[in-house]
């Protein structure tokens, strides 16, 4: 008999659970806080009741949580300085949207050896973006699988 089914699928493993994730890299009290009033301030830009320009800004994609957290460290006192004229968000990609070939981002291979340690990934991505909200720095990103936590 001829396999015809699942023929490029070498392995399946089980996702970590969003719940499991939330509980193990809870968000505090203050990272909420920056993640809601970023929100709400970009809805209120939008809705115009605030004038201020909305700046998405950062690298392409994060494969280095290390030098994000140095960068947001640098992006932080702009962010101060400039918050009555420009609403700064951090953008802080997981993934390569437009990537066929190669690398595919943080959350699919962490380890940039193609071993795919897709939990790994994911505990990574909550874990820096809890440490940005922690700095007080909002982050924009996109969500490319919405089955993956």
């Amino acid at each position: 008999m001829f396999e015809t089914k699942d023929l490029r699928i070498k392995d399946v493993k089980e996702m970590l659970a969003p719940k499991e994730l939330m509980l193990a890299y809870p968000i505090s009290e203050q990272a909420a806080k920056v993640v809601h009033d970023a929100r709400q301030g970009i809805y209120d830009v939008l809705d115009g009741k605030d004038d201020r320009l909305v700046v998405i800004i950062g690298p392409c994609s994060i494969h280095d949580t290390k030098a994000a957290l140095e960068y947001a460290g640098r992006l932080k006192p702009l962010i101060d300085s400039l918050k009555d004229d420009l609403l700064i968000i951090m953008r802080v990609y997981f993934e390569k949207p437009r990537t066929t070939i190669g690398w595919k981002g943080l959350i699919n291979d962490p380890d940039l050896d193609n071993s795919f340690h897709i939990n790994k990934g994911v505990r990574m991505a909550r874990e820096l973006l809890l440490n940005l909200s922690e700095m007080g720095i909002p982050a924009g990103h996109e969500y490319l699988d919405l089955i993956s936590p």
